[in-house]
């Protein structure tokens, strides 16, 4: 990891290293998610034993393919009862926040006869991906179920691929329990997002997905959005620091870290107006990789994407922060609120030294499935508002429709659109009395 001074060649420079990690123009990748999407489009569950024999080194069948519901019941009865205080406790925190999300259908009247609204719908069926490579994220289970039911979809499904030992991780199997899944299927990448867009003989097809994945998910999720909705397209995790001399470096390089260590493509970035600064962090996680059991992973993510970028003012730190828009935005400075109004762009955004990245990934409340790669520009954390679906309501009475008759005719006679125009004056020349 090297330390930048802000020039706009070592800019534009760092820009277009972050750009490789996208999973957007991987010709070899979309091809081959491409031919595995088609294969499980025909041949159903044939193709998923086929790639789990091939991809995971485990032999399903028709009948293993769903984990039955005994295997998440002793799952959630046999995990350490600590760790599962733990689990309710941040299932709570993510329930809670999310209740303030949900959205209620409203509708207006008035005096001539115009009833309006939006009627919110629920969707009926979910699909949730759960990761489980080197790394099982069981606390993704909760972030992107738990807003499912506060929304109240009918049906959740759930697809994890197996581990070594041939079977999904125990605590990613308890917390769907916990969490209100209704079924769990035992299938992983691509071909996972392929069998809940079109449905097998076993799995449903849902009405939209959620969840990260590796690039081949990501892949699978753009190329079936269409035939189903998706969250957003998912890139490596990253975090960017705009931090400044008050900053404890101890602090900001456990944060690069806990970033780095998720994979070799992670991003993890420091802005600071202190040279200082810089070079003690760079000291710092010298010493702390030496630590870590995913050493190796981190050494190699802060290689390729790390970097530590001394700026003029932290002004500076936010626009060049604004413009990567990265997934977690950590502001360890003297005032992070004063900044707050500044930032435009991030997936979530930390403020002050005690608000490392690990609280919203486990625990605080806040959604950890964020937009990567640069999205966060238009794409928000996962939600609520993602599990429903807002429905238009029109009613005009007979008085109200003749009032604006003339009017909708015209437009619809402006746009050549003869068919909406009669549409409209059928219902004034043919008026049903009484």
């Amino acid at each position: 990891m090297k330390i930048y001074e802000c020039k706009k060649d070592s800019l534009e420079l760092l820009l277009e290293n972050l750009n490789k990690r996208s999973p957007e123009g991987q010709l070899e990748v979309e091809r081959v998610t491409a031919d595995i999407i088609r294969n499980v489009k025909e041949r159903k569950d044939e193709a998923l034993i086929e790639y789990s024999r091939k991809f995971d080194r485990v032999e399903l069948t028709p009948d293993t393919i769903e984990v039955a519901q005994n295997e998440l019941v002793n799952a959630l009865n046999s995990i350490d009862r600590d760790l599962l205080r733990v689990i309710e406790k941040s299932a709570e925190n993510i329930r809670a926040f999310h209740e303030k999300q949900l959205e209620n259908s409203w509708f207006t009247t008035n005096e001539n006869g115009i009833f309006l609204g939006q009627k919110i719908t629920p969707l009926s069926r979910v699909g949730v991906y759960v990761p489980a490579g080197s790394a099982p994220l069981p606390s993704t289970v909760l972030m992107d179920v738990i807003p499912a039911k506060v929304a109240g979809v009918e049906e959740i499904v759930l697809c994890s691929p197996p581990s070594k030992n041939g079977k999904i991780d125990p605590v990613i199997l308890a917390c769907a329990k916990l969490a209100g899944v209704h079924r769990v299927f035992m299938v992983g990448g691509a071909q996972a997002i392929a069998a809940m867009a079109y449905g097998t003989q076993t799995i449903p097809k849902v009405d939209k997905i959620v969840g990260p994945g590796n690039i081949y998910v990501a892949t699978a999720k753009k190329m079936v959005f269409g035939i189903c909705g998706i969250d957003m397209i998912a890139g490596p995790s990253e975090i960017l620091i705009i931090a400044d001399e008050t900053a404890n470096p101890a602090y900001v390089a456990a944060d690069l870290l806990s970033q780095a260590e998720h994979d070799k493509l992670a991003s993890s970035i420091l802005l600071t107006v202190s040279k200082e600064l810089a070079q003690n962090v760079l000291t710092e996680l010298e010493t702390q990789l030496s630590k870590l059991t995913r050493a190796e992973i981190a050494t190699e993510s802060l290689e390729n994407y790390g970097a530590i970028v001394v700026t003029e003012t932290i002004n500076e730190a936010v626009d060049i922060s604004n413009l990567i828009a990265p997934e977690h935005l950590e502001v360890c400075t003297k005032n992070p609120f004063d900044l707050l109004p500044l930032i435009k762009n991030a997936g979530a955004i930390f403020l002050g030294n005690y608000s490392p990245e690990s609280l919203g990934d486990y625990f605080a409340g806040p959604n950890h499935t964020l937009p990567t790669s640069g999205t966060a520009r238009f794409f928000s954390p996962l939600g609520v508002y993602d599990f429903i679906k807002r429905q238009s309501v029109i009613s005009y009475s007979r008085d109200a429709f003749n009032a604006v008759a003339s009017d909708v005719a015209a437009f619809a006679q402006a746009e050549g659109l003869t068919a909406h125009a009669g549409a409209v004056r059928i219902r004034v020349n043919n008026e049903v009395k009484g």
